[in-house]
């Protein structure tokens, strides 16, 4: 994922961890493959939606489930690293 392209998604989603994204991003490969997932499935939902027959696919819906989990599985990681850091 390009910089600007990441620092534009870590803008709008978890402002508040900022800071933290960059960093398991640059440190846990997981944490990486998983923003890059998420980022992935955000342009196939959006060149699908951009198609009109589309619109009515039941497959954007099962995409948009599949970015969600992502996205709840990176806010877990998140958070337990927050609070891990806040413990030491």
């Amino acid at each position: 994922m390009k910089t600007k392209d990441c620092n534009k998604k870590i803008k709008y989603m978890f402002p508040e961890y900022r800071d933290l994204i960059v960093q398991l991003r640059e440190e846990d490969p997981h944490f990486a493959k998983l923003f890059e997932e998420h980022s992935e499935l955000d342009k196939q939902i959006t060149q699908l939606e951009l198609d009109p027959v589309n619109q009515i696919n039941s497959d954007i819906e099962l995409i948009k489930r599949k970015k969600l989990k992502i996205k709840d599985e990176i806010y877990k990681i998140l958070t337990q690293t927050a609070e891990a850091g806040n413990l030491s």
